[in-house]
């Protein structure tokens, strides 16, 4: 997140209304869909569209990110209004869809490694750290990883003065319709959001049981999405990982019971829109290197993932790969952005090959 606030210019304020915008909309949609329909329905912000943003290049500032916000927003609105937009989403390949978001998740785990002959004793221990704790402790590794990772920093002396703890402040945006910036940047995180999002949050509820009605659910964090945009936030969307948490027996032996689940998630997250500028502020103190690296290595898995699934099936093989290199380039061509480039260079290559095939 404090990657992507980055690379779009955001200034401190901005970033914390960021956080906070996120943290309002995922309490305000978990809340309300839980509330609603009984079930645990886990919203999150988009970690992938995070990851898309902190890897894009030559935005032109806050207010043209927050035009391709909106208009991601707006996208996952009307594809929940119109069913076979929705439809459509569905029908790109899971293999060009994890190519894209493998080469998004490559680029920053390689910043990761580039951190290395500039902070070697921070990094390499971290690094270390993380693969053994993935085996000891897998689900609070990253967690591990950051707190050995700020105490290392703070006897290295490369910690700054932590601010004070304060309450957030939103800063309105207006946004900015740069084309280049809309095409390259908010029509990705709209495809990423659904096919790396929204689609496996859908899978985890009915895996899980349950059967989540798919354009109300869309519809609300579509809108969630949409009112946070104007204060810096990016898209909201169904979470996965969190979702397999609170849908299994740890959250309520009774699955009747398990959406009360989205109710403390809500509250949880409350927490987090109200101290969202401390947390800016605590992380903003820590050097570049451990944040690169805490992002590196907790993304680690979910790349190994994308490029499992991207370059497993034989038959759509090349064309993953071509979008994958494509993505991970980070090339601009008219302004507009890699991963755009990827999925399109993907898509052309898939369906070329299907066509000589006939």
């Amino acid at each position: 997140m404090l990657a992507a606030a980055q690379a779009v210019g955001a200034t401190p304020a901005e970033a914390s209304s960021w956080v906070s915008g996120l943290g309002i909309a995922t309490a305000a949609s978990a809340l309300l869909l839980s509330l609603r329909y009984r079930m645990p329905i886990i919203t999150a912000w988009s970690t992938p569209g995070a990851a898309l943003i902190a890897s894009t290049s030559g935005v032109p500032g806050m207010r043209a990110a927050v035009g391709a916000f909106v208009l991601a927003a707006v996208l996952i609105l009307l594809t929940a209004a119109i069913r076979p937009l929705a439809r459509l989403i569905e029908r790109i390949p899971t293999s060009i869809a994890a190519a894209m978001l493998g080469g998004i998740l490559l680029r920053l785990v390689v910043a990761m490694v580039e951190q290395v002959p500039h902070q070697p004793l921070l990094v390499l221990s971290l690094i270390v750290l993380f693969l053994v704790m993935r085996h000891v402790w897998p689900t609070l590794a990253s967690l591990v990883v950051l707190v050995a990772g700020a105490a290392l920093a703070w006897v290295l002396g490369l910690v700054k003065p932590i601010p004070p703890l304060g309450l957030s402040t939103l800063v309105v945006e207006v946004p900015a319709w740069d084309a280049a910036t809309l095409i390259g940047l908010g029509v990705p995180l709209y495809l990423v959001t659904m096919a790396s999002q929204n689609l496996p949050g859908f899978a985890v509820l009915r895996a899980a049981g349950y059967q989540p009605p798919s354009q109300p659910v869309l519809a609300v964090t579509g809108a969630a999405s949409l009112a946070t945009a104007f204060v810096g936030a990016h898209t909201s969307n169904l979470a996965a990982i969190s979702a397999a948490l609170c849908t299994g027996p740890e959250a309520h032996p009774d699955p009747a019971r398990r959406w009360i689940a989205g109710v403390f998630y809500a509250l949880w997250w409350s927490l987090i829109a109200l101290f969202g500028a401390s947390l800016v502020g605590l992380f903003g103190a820590l050097p570049p290197a451990l944040l690169m690296t805490v992002a590196g290595t907790a993304l680690l898995g979910s790349m190994a993932s994308s490029l499992g699934a991207a370059l497993g099936p034989e038959t759509d093989r090349l064309a993953a790969a071509g979008a994958l290199a494509v993505t991970a380039s980070g090339a601009t061509l008219m302004g507009i952005g890699s991963a755009f480039w990827g999925l399109v260079f993907g898509l052309l290559v898939l369906g070329l090959e299907r066509l000589f095939r006939r």
